[in-house]
């Protein structure tokens, strides 16, 4: 079988076999026993990418479940992850996984400000088991860092990654600036939407929902090459109203506002703990950043479907979603003279008092 061929999947009883072994050690926070399980598999015979995407990937998919579900804390779903990246370093490193490149060369990185690596990682290893050079960038990309190596290296293509929506705008820039040298972006992650909506608003040449869908979308031929245009205009013309960019400037301040008044408008708060207050005012942050986005496409859709979940792992954890609304009548006070932001905030109280589905973790 050519290395750029997808391999035949393996008996799917035996990849939920290890999957649940894996799972087991990796919850343990049992390194040796994790890696030990995914280097048998590969001496077994096992082929290294079903190992990739239907071991390791599928058990990650796992921790962020049972992280939401207030099962596992953040220093432990981090810890899993830690491991998880081990077991894919050692996949790496085994002779099943080496491969001789014969086609053409790409980047893989996550956006700038973006910290979750793992699914970027998933895709450079699939794509070199794929028969493709790659230069892996990592977490947290400065977007000239990107630019810089791009032009050292001549890249056929990036592979952008970014898994929290709040990136965007970051992502936006870099997929701008590839372009711009004349490289095609192919973008992943949850971040782009589980349609991948936002990786077309935001120009990219190419999208996928996984690494498997990654390589087989650049095997299938060229990405279509950007052709530079200084005249191109503005994607995004509903930002020249000035609100995305006045919500960010004023992030700091209108989180400080909003949480002084929000003794007020939930009395409840006045009897927190320092660490709950602390909580409190991280998640008025996270609110603010998602309403930029969400200002920042200008897709209130992005903005209900955090506040939705939000109020789901509020829940999980055993805090009352109560403090939401409030808040966000306080946010949308402040910010009055902004329609689509007001606009935006209206449509997320309306969210959470409406029945919806259990939401999943946002784009």
């Amino acid at each position: 079988m050519s290395p750029s061929t997808p391999p035949r999947p393996p008996d799917a009883g035996r990849l939920r076999e290890l999957a649940g072994r894996l799972w087991h050690a990796v919850a343990a926070g049992d390194e040796y026993t994790a890696t030990g399980i995914v280097l048998r598999a590969l001496d077994d015979g096992l082929d290294p990418e079903h190992v990739l995407l239907d071991v390791i990937a599928t058990v990650q998919g796992t921790v962020g479940e049972q992280w939401a579900a207030n099962r596992i804390s953040v220093a432990q779903e981090h810890a899993a992850t830690s491991i998880n990246e081990r077991a894919v370093a050692a996949l790496a490193l085994h002779p099943a996984a080496r491969t001789t490149a014969h086609r053409g060369r790409i980047t893989v990185a996550c956006v700038d400000g973006e910290w979750h690596a793992l699914p970027a990682r998933l895709v450079a290893e699939v794509l070199k088991l794929r028969g493709w050079r790659v230069d892996y960038l990592g977490a947290q990309v400065p977007v000239p860092h990107l630019i810089s190596h791009l032009h050292t290296t001549k890249a056929d293509a990036v592979a952008l990654s970014s898994s929290i929506a709040t990136r965007l705008p970051a992502a936006h820039a870099a997929i701008t600036a590839c372009q711009a040298i004349g490289v095609p972006v192919l973008v992943g992650g949850a971040a782009f939407g589980p349609d991948g909506r936002y990786a077309r608003l935001l120009g990219a040449q190419a999208w996928a929902t996984d690494a498997r869908t990654a390589a087989d979308r650049l095997a299938a031929g060229p990405l279509p090459c950007p052709q530079p245009d200084p005249h191109r205009v503005d994607d995004l013309p509903h930002l020249a109203d000035q609100e995305y960019t006045m919500v960010v400037r004023g992030k700091d301040a209108l989180v400080r506002t909003v949480f002084l008044a929000l003794e007020d408008a939930f009395p409840a708060m006045r009897g927190y703990d320092d660490t709950q207050r602390e909580r409190t005012a991280e998640d008025l942050a996270h609110i603010v950043e998602f309403l930029a986005t969400a200002l920042y496409l200008d897709d209130d859709g992005l903005f209900t479907g955090f506040i939705a979940w939000t109020a789901h792992i509020l829940r999980a954890r055993g805090v009352p979603p109560q403090s939401l609304p409030p808040a966000l009548g306080l946010l949308a006070r402040e910010l009055k003279d902004f329609p689509r932001a007001v606009r935006v905030l209206r449509r997320g109280t309306e969210t959470l008092t409406t029945d919806h589905p259990t939401p999943g973790t946002p784009a």
